[in-house]
């Protein structure tokens, strides 16, 4: 009974100050950000943006989609889309282009800002995450230009809703998503205790040790790198801003591991959520996942070679 309450009792400190430091980060830059968007910050973004779509094979429309992705979240950029009257016109391919960018960089004000309370650099981030999303653009649309594979016209299953955009939903909604991620981390710090003493961790850590080696991270970014793939960079990234503090993870291994979760995180629910609204799978699960690892493994060699001094002015926070 005694080591019972003193588990329960570590669980509540460890679940505290891991979402604390989450709502620190989340709360102050996500008001922000409703103020720039309030202010037309997302049709500035939108009309650079713009510019730059025809790049990937999408209408100068669809830059207003991805700068609302990119400033709020993912359900911003899709009540856009669901807005524009060109979403009749457009192909199952090019649907997949712009739902895979959407995925690879939203939500940046917010998510770059998690990463940066763990130790990497702000246009780092950036870099990787718009980089990301750039070159997957470019690399499917030329896949599905060249095949002329998925281009008959996209019926998506399901359409956002209008969201009002008040102060009054904002406010109610960040205080769900607060009770909500401070249950989810409570619920995944008992898991991973469970894991660890089950020996389940050791075994999932062999079972990933290729890949993890390939990506140039240790066994120890095993754990927190998958909850950030499958359950989303918010979990993902508080518990290792909780690992990097706490010194169990090696610097790269916190900038591999973020990099990787911020490029292909929520791999379940956004790629079911993509796929509702016309996505196909080529893109928003297995195309998203390569491209994603050869990122890594790029930045990988990039790290290996590039002098310590270099990477601490540039990379690591």
């Amino acid at each position: 009974m005694k080591k019972l309450r003193i588990f329960v009792s570590k669980l509540v400190r460890e679940t505290f100050t891991t979402s604390v430091a989450l709502f620190k980060i989340t709360l102050p830059i996500s008001a922000l950000t409703k103020l720039l968007t309030d202010f037309g910050a997302t049709d500035m973004v939108g009309s650079v943006l713009g510019s730059l779509m025809g790049l990937f094979g999408l209408p100068g429309e669809m830059g207003l989609v991805w700068a609302s992705a990119l400033l709020t979240n993912l359900y911003g950029g899709l009540s856009v889309f669901a807005t524009l009257p060109q979403i009749g016109d457009l192909t199952i391919a090019q649907v997949s282009v712009l739902t895979t960018m959407l995925l690879m960089a939203h939500g940046l004000p917010v998510e770059m800002m998690i990463a940066r309370k763990a130790g990497v650099r702000l246009r780092f981030s950036l870099f990787v995450r718009g980089g990301g999303a750039l070159l997957a653009g470019l690399v499917l649309h030329g896949v599905y230009q060249w095949t002329g594979w998925l281009n008959q016209p996209c019926q998506a299953l399901w359409q956002p809703p209008k969201v009002d955009a008040g102060w009054l939903n904002w406010a109610l909604a960040q205080g769900q998503n607060m009770l909500a991620i401070a249950g989810v981390i409570m619920l995944l710090l008992v898991v991973m205790h469970l894991l660890e003493f089950l020996g389940v961790i050791r075994l999932l850590t062999r079972w990933l040790r290729p890949l993890l080696v390939v990506l140039g991270m240790s066994d120890a970014a095993a754990p927190v790198t998958m909850i950030g793939m499958f359950l989303g960079l918010s979990y993902g990234g508080g518990l290792i801003i909780q690992e990097a503090r706490s010194g169990k993870l090696p610097v790269r291994d916190v900038v591999l591991s973020l990099s990787l979760m911020g490029l292909c995180h929520s791999v379940i629910e956004d790629t079911l959520l993509m796929g509702m609204v016309g996505g196909h799978w080529s893109a928003i699960l297995a195309g998203r996942i390569v491209i994603s690892l050869l990122v890594v493994m790029g930045l990988r060699l990039v790290l290996q070679m590039v002098p310590l001094a270099v990477l601490k002015r540039y990379v690591y926070a």
